[in-house]
């Protein structure tokens, strides 16, 4: 599904690399988990992947589904299923929650489908997700606490069923409650619709203790530098990231 080879890029202000050489593969089916210290460029391979533009690719390619994507926007590689759940999900003065609905899921789904029936089905998300009903008369992120902004972002894999969802730091801001109601609904997800994939994206192995992944990565300057199961994330937790950081030395 998911296929990047070599991939490096830029911040375009700052003029300043950050990916250096990121290869990664994801198959239909599979949930992968991304690790690293802080500022080892994971939130940025997902921005990259996304097609953020405030990001630059310098080299390497972006395949999905079998299709170069580098040159593709950020609206056209959501339509063709990409979803990335922001780490830090900016608040959106003067929309609602659910006119943000209502404007995005008429670009995901057929505009013949009643938008009450859509919003039926939102309500009932919004009641798995422990998040008030009334909640769609606020604005978008405005005044919600860092644990509603995450669920709000996990509901939305529910709601638009991507191929490929990115879920960066979803465990931040989020109780032990609601970090278990998250993976939850995930697998739920990911076995209903198996031709899609989920990419977690963390630096604490907290997110681990509910999740089983198929392949566990680890970044590091700016690229994968170690791929393993799930027992990759119980190392990290023992040991820390600095042997991992020792291994690439040596590798080099």
């Amino acid at each position: 599904m998911l296929k990047i080879i070599n991939l490096k890029a830029k911040v375009k202000e700052l003029n300043k690399e950050i990916l250096t050489g990121v290869n990664l593969e994801v198959n239909k089916g599979e949930i992968h988990c991304i690790m690293g210290r802080n500022g080892s460029g994971k939130s940025t391979l997902g921005h990259v992947i996304m097609g953020n533009p405030d990001y630059e690719i310098t080299d390497g390619q972006i395949y999905f589904n079998n299709e170069l994507i580098n040159e593709i926007s950020t609206t056209d590689r959501a339509l063709k299923g990409i979803y990335l759940a922001f780490q830090s999900p900016i608040e959106i003065p003067g929309v609602t929650l659910a006119n943000f609905f209502r404007y995005t899921t008429k670009k995901y789904f057929d505009e013949n489908i009643p938008y009450p029936k859509v919003r039926a089905n939102i309500i009932e998300l919004l009641k798995k997700f422990g998040i008030p009903e009334d909640s769609m008369k606020r604005y978008l992120n405005e005044g919600f606490s860092g644990g509603e902004r995450k669920r709000i972002e996990a509901l939305q894999v529910l709601l638009y069923k991507p191929k490929l969802a990115i879920l960066d730091e979803i465990d931040s801001g989020l109780d032990i409650d609601g970090l278990k109601n998250v993976v939850k609904y995930v697998y739920e997800y990911i076995e209903s619709n198996p031709d899609s994939s989920i990419i977690f994206i963390t630096h604490y192995s907290r997110l681990l203790q509910y999740l089983t992944p198929n392949k566990v990565h680890v970044m590091l300057n700016g690229k994968v530098v170690l791929t393993g199961d799930s027992s990759l994330a119980k190392d990290i937790d023992d040991k820390g990231y600095t042997w991992i950081e020792e291994l690439a030395l040596n590798n080099t």
